[in-house]
């Protein structure tokens, strides 16, 4: 799978969880999931349940603490799917 695609892919994951207040526009791969998507703790878990069953990896509590942001998300999956 291409960069361009897992970054689409992942896109569509997050901008189910985003506030009202957060346009799909304002996701780019420096996004802060908490500071810039306003996406709250909770929401990031189904975000990361998503990436799972999306990728067909498996994250560990280690991985969630690092996924900060759009480009933490593409590094671990990345990691993962290399793992495989």
């Amino acid at each position: 799978m291409l960069n361009e695609e897992k970054y689409q892919k992942l896109k569509e994951i997050i901008k189910i969880y985003l506030p009202e207040d957060v346009a799909v526009t304002d996701i780019d791969q420096d996004s802060h999931f908490m500071n810039n998507l306003n996406i709250n703790s909770a929401n990031l878990v189904d975000i990361v349940l998503d990436v799972e069953d999306a990728f067909d990896i498996r994250l560990e509590n280690d991985d969630m603490d690092q996924m900060q942001t759009v480009n933490d998300a593409m590094a671990i999956i990345d990691a993962k799917l290399a793992e495989k």
